[in-house]
């Protein structure tokens, strides 16, 4: 495709990994717009929740608010647009809006981890030590948590703003349907290999050491429960098993952007199409299932929310 510029002389860039989107366009449509309804409706769910219920408001419960919060900026930023294409002839964004996409994309997806992180960190202080949970789980630790876990991952990615600035233009077609690592495919780059240490400095501290304290609290509350009564590791089961699952799940869609994307594996179209929409299905619905059935505290209270509906549509 020749290169698109208006009068502003802005660059745009075409998304070509769309499989038979003239055919099945209003299909793709209709089940993704069906998915992202989903996802606002039974993400802002228990997170209207836990606001109203002060039983919830405690740490474990404002951290799962938080990543549900997290899974809704992180849809917002790839499904509009998804929309927007699937019924518009050409499938095209600015240069600087599709970095924007990117930049929030990753800023959401290390967010992600941060804040498992933190969740694995109560659960090890209030199963490990019980003693100083209300010390150092007080609501201004809880606050500055919540904090870095947004503010960290976007500022190790505000150089690559720079970075993309920097280099010139010599493809206009995006191997994708959103904008994510493949973008650095777009740009004339004589040696990838600052660019691949960059991102290899980003995952480290956005996933692999996150991943690796995680496992290592949960190795520790793991420990300890077997050494605890019965009570106590039917406790840590409950509370710690959601968390796991997310992490599980999450980490598993991540792998398959940076071994792709990040690898540049040639891989089918339909394929990678596929897979690139699990990435933006699954886990955005996953979160607030797994919080909603496993945490017996949302559980009850959305059963007795559905129950009192259901007695007053019978009365």
């Amino acid at each position: 495709m020749d290169p698109l510029t208006d009068e502003m002389n802005v660059t745009f860039i075409t998304f070509g990994g769309h499989v038979e989107l003239h055919k099945y366009r209003f299909l793709y449509f209709t089940i993704m717009f069906i998915v992202y309804v989903l996802i606002i409706c039974s993400n802002s769910t228990i997170l209207s929740l836990i606001w109203v219920q002060k039983s919830l408001h405690k740490p474990m419960y404002i951290f799962i608010a938080a990543l549900l919060f997290n899974s809704l900026l992180f849809s917002t930023n790839i499904y509009p647009k998804l929309l927007i294409d699937f019924l518009s002839e050409k499938q095209i964004t600015s240069l600087s809006l599709c970095n924007l996409q990117s930049f929030t994309y990753y800023s959401l997806c290390g967010a992600e981890f941060l804040l498992l992180l933190a969740m694995a960190y109560d659960r090890y202080v209030s199963i490990c030590n019980p003693l100083q949970y209300v010390i150092i789980m007080r609501k201004q630790n809880v606050i500055v948590l919540l904090i870095l876990a947004w503010l960290l991952p976007a500022c190790q990615l505000v150089p690559s703003l720079f970075i993309s600035k920097s280099y010139r233009v010599c493809h206009l077609t995006l191997n994708g349907i959103f904008c994510n690592n493949a973008i650095s495919q777009l740009f004339c780059i004589n040696s990838r290999t600052p660019y691949i240490l960059y991102g290899v400095f980003i995952a480290l501290n956005t996933i692999f050491l996150p991943i690796i304290f995680i496992l290592f609290t949960y190795t520790k509350i793991l420990i300890i429960s077997f050494k605890s009564s019965a009570n106590m590791r039917k406790k840590a089961a409950k509370t710690c098993s959601p968390h796991l699952l997310v992490l599980i799940s999450f980490s598993c869609l991540c792998s398959y952007d940076i071994v792709i994307a990040r690898l540049e594996i040639n891989l089918d179209r339909t394929a990678r199409f596929i897979l690139t929409l699990q990435v933006v299905l699954y886990h955005p619905l996953f979160n607030p299932i797994i919080y909603g059935l496993k945490m017996e505290k949302i559980y009850r209270h959305l059963r007795r929310i559905f129950s009192h509906d259901k007695d007053k549509i019978n009365v």
